[in-house]
């Protein structure tokens, strides 16, 4: 992203965030009175994907708003006892609420039923788990309904042919339900699209190497598409270095990293999609917050943060824009407004 490039490296910027936060009082004159300064724990399955940048500023900016403190916690590479292993420890040290990546369907229930029993309330954000984990509440992207959407832009683009769909980690429920959802729109569309699921691991100089690798074994391949960022701006990379869009191929998937908006400003992805990464962070806090504040009487409530598809004819303006909502400035400002 131009824009997030003079803002400094996705590195820089996740450094710059730090993994614990305190917030000042809330803004005078508001409705809030005085309450405690509780403690929310995020748990995440990806602590250092850029992906999330955004989102570490949206838990900021609610923490300033709502006079609270936050930890951001989890496993770098989507372990999930290492996630387990800081829930536990979140619950172990009476966190006041905890909102938690569900990228399995099982491994976090005992945990959440544990923490409810407790009293403490929990929510889940960009993955939502299996039907047996009560968490009170999700944000995030519908991702089955997401990958439907994405699906059929993907037969829209390619007509016939032999198809790649990559993703980092297969049944991780951050993730999988967007290739369910994908393959249910192809089949559905009739079209006459042969799909050949990838998966490309969690590691995103890995990602690279086998998109390129796959690409190599398969040359005939009609379309290359990805429901996660990393394998989404690893495409991009094969797209660019074997022009692939001038001979033919089609290419899109997920996220707002650098590369993935500059190559569909130039034609090399024909999309990508944005779900507002910033809403993911904020509107758990913002959950939490009213529950504790309300002494229960507020629960927290299923929000959708949508899916958005991002071309050449809109992307302009989250290349010329530098702001916290898409993870390319640290700087609170109002209005926001793209460069000249």
């Amino acid at each position: 992203m131009t824009a997030a490039s003079r803002a400094g490296s996705p590195a820089l910027a996740l450094a710059a965030l730090g993994a614990t936060g305190s917030a000042g009082a809330a803004t005078p004159g508001s409705f809030l009175r005085g309450h405690p300064r509780w403690r929310f724990v995020f748990v995440n399955h990806a602590t250092t994907n850029p992906f999330f940048v955004p989102a570490r500023y949206g838990i900021a900016d609610a923490a300033s708003l709502f006079g609270v403190d936050f930890e951001w916690t989890g496993s770098k590479r989507s372990d999930v006892g290492e996630m387990v292993a800081v829930m536990r420890s979140a619950i172990e040290q009476r966190a006041d609420g905890i909102a938690v990546s569900i990228i399995d369907p099982r491994a976090f229930n005992a945990l959440t039923d544990t923490a409810l029993g407790l009293g403490i309330p929990v929510v889940s954000y960009n993955a939502d788990g299996g039907s047996g984990n009560r968490r009170l509440a999700y944000v995030g992207q519908d991702l089955y309904q997401s990958g439907l959407k994405f699906g059929s832009r993907i037969a829209e683009v390619v007509s016939a042919g032999d198809v790649l769909l990559f993703i980092a980690t297969p049944g991780q429920l951050n993730i999988q339900p967007r290739v369910d959802g994908a393959l249910d729109a192809i089949r559905d569309s009739g079209r006459p699209i042969h799909v050949r699921v990838v998966a490309t691991g969690a590691d995103v100089s890995a990602e690279r190497r086998k998109v390129e690798e796959t690409y190599r074994a398969h040359k005939d391949t009609r379309g290359m598409f990805a429901v996660d960022g990393g394998s989404t701006q690893a495409v991009a990379y094969v797209m660019q270095r074997y022009a692939l869009h001038r001979k033919g191929v089609r290419a899109g998937g997920y996220d707002l990293l650098p590369g993935t908006l500059e190559s569909v400003a130039s034609g090399r992805l024909d999309f990508t999609i944005d779900q507002q990464p910033y809403l993911q962070g904020l509107l758990p806090i913002q959950q939490l917050f009213l529950y504790r504040y309300s002494s229960g009487l507020v629960s927290p409530a299923d929000t959708n943060t949508g899916l958005k598809f991002v071309t050449r004819h809109n992307v302009r303006r989250y290349l010329t824009t530098r702001s916290r909502y898409e993870g390319s400035s640290r700087a609170r400002t109002y209005p926001v407004t793209s460069d000249p």
